[in-house]
């Protein structure tokens, strides 16, 4: 892969160079080649390509039905290669799957609980953001998910961007069925909370999911941060800002 220079950009094929537009690193030229499609899906030696090329598949539809059930929180929390990032994340969850041969492990028999801790905007990690101490909780049993904050001091424990005057706390409860990509959600919030130097009062999010469920459980913690300008609150430079993180996962 090379870097187009000059005035005129290309797009499209001469000869065996593709020129191409990438979004994160401009215009782009790189060489036609590789083993055919038909190789691959049928040679035996590219057997464990095929096998990977499953595992990755897998990893990937994984990944887009976690997305998808908090899809409301990730529209304002989350940065331009997140979908990437989270695929080469579900990848390892598949790899750590002992119970199905190469090619066939999947999330569900994997482990899950590698998510926890993922941060869905590498702009605004949660762990660099809110620094008042929480306790995220999660009962398969009675099907909730809680996040519990003592009282804190907004200025002294949120590291708000400029032009912060205001912050909201999200939280998300997501049970997923990966197998047959459904899930159930429930999503929480506080109201928006002056940024300032006077103590929140005790905070507790707690989403619903189905009691007693079989599919994998995921808790999600965020915060926004906004403007207030003429007595009307704007979402500060468009979300760019906005942490959003899996603080609590729990597997089968």
């Amino acid at each position: 892969m090379a870097k187009q220079k000059g005035i005129i950009k290309l797009e499209g094929t001469i000869g065996d160079i593709t020129f191409y537009k990438s979004t994160q690193d401009g215009h782009l030229a790189r060489e036609k080649g590789g083993v055919s499609a038909d190789r691959i899906a049928n040679d035996p030696n590219f057997q464990r390509t095929r096998e990977n090329g499953a595992e990755f598949g897998a990893a990937g539809k994984a990944g887009k039905v976690l997305r998808k059930s908090i899809r409301g929180l990730l529209q304002n929390a989350s940065d331009s290669r997140m979908v990437s990032r989270l695929t080469k994340e579900m990848v390892k969850v598949v790899q750590m799957d002992a119970t199905n041969p190469r090619g066939q492990r999947n999330v569900i028999d994997g482990e899950a609980e590698l998510l926890e801790g993922f941060d869905f905007n590498k702009n605004g990690k949660l762990g660099t953001t809110l620094y008042a101490p929480f306790t995220g909780t999660i009962d398969r049993v009675a099907g909730t998910l809680t996040v519990d904050i003592p009282a804190f001091v907004p200025q002294n424990l949120i590291d708000a961007p400029g032009g912060t005057t205001h912050f909201k706390i999200v939280s998300a409860g997501a049970e997923v069925d990966f197998e047959n990509e459904k899930f159930v959600v429930d999503k929480q919030e506080t109201a928006v909370l002056p940024w300032d130097v006077n103590p929140t009062a005790v905070i507790n999010l707690a989403n619903a999911v189905t009691a007693n469920s079989t599919h994998p459980l995921f808790l999600a913690l965020g915060i926004s941060f906004y403007q207030e300008v003429n007595g009307q609150m704007y979402p500060l430079k468009n979300g760019a800002f906005n942490a959003l993180a899996l603080v609590k996962v729990l597997g089968l």
